[in-house]
């Protein structure tokens, strides 16, 4: 299984989702890869805490090695580290990886990615890609390596206007590069129940026929305790009502699959 967390507005969840989704599938004994492409590493530094700045091996490198001719290039499998939770591995980013972007698509390396994740499938039973912020070559070669694409959606009026473009984004990237790419769901995340403006924004995604997922993510600030004790939910707190609501949305997701 190959899953594909993206938004291109920023600060609605995906490395939150990505890494805790992950953990829940790690914590049933699934062998599972998070692939961090963001150069502002949140999954990385949320599944590897102060070793986030010292891995010898990282996305900048095995892109930096696509870039030239190698006689014996290093595997996918270099790039990958352990986590210190059982079955969880992470493929970790840089902050420098932007750099390599335009050399990357002017060398038309988009397909990198998913002959590496399809070489990693091997090993791993699922695998989680979390993207930037922004539909660039990183965010294409994920949706081109995955096999599903879940979306974080935050309950505002930008949030919505964003989402149009994104789908077509994506049903683009399905037509020209990956007819295997499914749009698994929207992920209602941040919700209040109360509030009426949310309640009004996904009715709103759901009388458009659009993929809502049922589970909805609520605000809490056990999440920010969580990134700063590097622990996900599954690990640090698993009777929580936002860890639960993790495991409805798992659930959910596996009963799509």
């Amino acid at each position: 299984m190959r899953r594909v967390v993206f938004n291109q507005k920023g600060g609605v969840g995906k490395s939150s989702i990505a890494v805790n989704l992950a953990a829940i599938e790690a914590s049933r004994g699934k062998r599972t890869l998070v692939i961090d492409l963001d150069p502002q590493c949140n999954s990385t530094h949320y599944l590897l805490g102060d070793e986030a700045n010292t891995p010898e091996s990282d996305a900048y490198g095995f892109f930096e090695q696509a870039l030239s001719f190698q006689l014996k290039p290093h595997p996918p499998a270099a790039f990958v580290h352990e986590t210190v939770f059982d079955n969880l591995s992470i493929l970790p980013s840089h902050p420098d990886l932007g750099d390599l972007q335009s050399k990357l698509e002017s060398k038309h390396k988009i397909y990198k990615l998913r002959d590496a994740v399809l070489e990693l499938g091997e090993a791993f039973d699922a695998i989680y890609i979390d993207t930037p912020p922004a539909f660039n070559f990183f965010t294409l070669s994920a949706l081109v390596a995955a096999e599903r694409c879940l979306i974080p959606f935050d309950c505002d009026e930008f949030a919505r206007q964003a989402l149009y473009s994104l789908l077509n984004n994506v049903g683009e990237t399905r037509e020209d590069h990956n007819s295997e790419l499914e749009i698994e769901g929207i992920v209602v995340n941040q919700y209040q129940p109360r509030a009426s403006l949310p309640q009004k924004i996904v009715a709103g995604l759901e009388a458009e026929n659009l993929p809502v997922l049922a589970t909805r993510l609520p605000v809490s600030v056990k999440m920010k305790e969580s990134h700063n004790e590097a622990r996900p939910l599954i690990h640090m707190a698993p009777q929580h009502k936002l860890t639960q609501a993790f495991v409805a949305l798992y659930e959910e997701l596996s009963g799509k699959g």
